[in-house]
C-alpha cells in the first residue's frame, strides 16, 4: 500500500487567490494551521489566528511560515472570502482518504450520509443552511458535504455526493430517505455496497423483503431481537 500524502503536499494543490506581490505567508502553511486550529476546535478567523500565536514559533517553523510570527485575524478574514473552497475541500478529502485505517482494497470501508441543518446558520426569515455530508467512521471526518435548498431534496444530493465519493469496496449506509432505486444503482455502478432501512410508505419492497424472510408478517430486527429469547419463539422455530 502507497504511503498516503502528507496535509503540506494535498494543500500545495489548492489555487492561491492572492496577488504575488507582497505575500508574506504561504499559502499551503496558512491552510495547514487552519486545518489544525480547526481539528484542535477553534471556529472562526480570530480563534485561529490566537491559535497559531499560542502555539509560536515552533509551529510556525514546523508548518513552512517564513517567519516566526503567524498571520493575525485579518490574513485569514481576507484568504477565506477569496478562497475556492471547492478546491479547498478536495484536497482535504485526499487527505482524509490517504488516513483512512482501513483503506486497504481488501478490507470494506463504511461511509454513511446523513443530511442535517447547520447549528445557528438561521437569520431571522432565512432559513438555516441544510448540509448533506458523507462521514467516514474510521477517519471521525466529514469525507465531502454539499449544501441542499431543503431537506426534501436530499436524495437529488446523495446522487451527486456519491459522485465524487471512492465508493469501490465501500458499504454506504444511510436512512430511509436514501432508499430509491437511482441512489442504490449509483452505489453499486462504483463498486460499493449499501444498507438502507424500508418504511411502510415503500409497501410493495416492505412486502418482498418480508417475503424473503419466509413470513407474510412486516419484518423488524428490532422485533425479532425482542421475541427471539421467548419459549414460544423456540418451539416454533423448531418445529419449522
Amino acid at each position: 500500500m502507497a504511503e498516503p500524502v502528507s496535509l503540506m503536499e494535498v494543500l500545495n494543490g489548492v489555487p492561491d487567490p492572492r496577488g504575488a506581490q507582497g505575500l508574506r505567508h504561504p499559502l499551503p502553511s496558512i491552510l495547514s494551521l487552519t486545518v489544525l486550529a480547526v481539528l484542535a476546535g477553534m471556529r472562526g478567523p480570530e480563534s485561529i489566528a490566537q491559535f497559531g500565536r499560542d502555539h509560536g514559533a515552533r509551529l510556525a517553523w514546523a508548518l513552512g511560515f517564513r517567519r516566526s510570527k503567524t498571520p493575525c485575524k485579518a490574513t485569514f478574514s481576507t484568504l477565506f472570502r477569496a478562497l475556492d473552497v471547492e478546491a479547498f475541500e478536495a484536497a482535504l478529502r485526499r487527505w482524509i482518504a490517504g488516513r483512512l485505517a482501513l483503506a486497504q482494497d481488501d478490507v470494506p470501508r463504511i461511509v454513511s450520509i446523513d443530511g442535517k441543518r447547520l447549528r445557528g446558520s438561521r437569520d431571522g426569515e432565512a432559513p438555516g443552511v441544510h448540509l448533506l455530508a458523507a462521514y467516514a467512521p474510521q477517519a471521525s471526518a466529514v469525507l465531502a458535504q454539499l449544501r441542499v435548498e431543503a431537506s426534501t431534496n436530499e436524495h437529488k444530493a446523495a446522487l451527486e455526493l456519491l459522485g465524487i465519493l471512492p465508493l469501490e469496496n465501500t458499504t454506504v449506509t444511510g436512512d430511509a430517505i436514501f432508499c430509491q432505486r437511482d441512489v442504490c444503482e449509483k452505489i453499486t455502478a462504483g463498486g460499493g455496497d449499501y444498507v438502507f432501512p424500508v418504511k411502510e410508505n415503500q409497501p410493495e419492497l416492505l412486502r418482498q423483503i418480508a417475503l424473503s424472510f419466509g413470513s407474510d408478517e412486516p419484518f423488524s430486527p428490532l422485533r425479532s431481537a425482542k421475541t427471539c429469547g421467548s419459549a414460544e419463539d423456540r418451539r416454533v422455530h423448531d418445529e419449522r
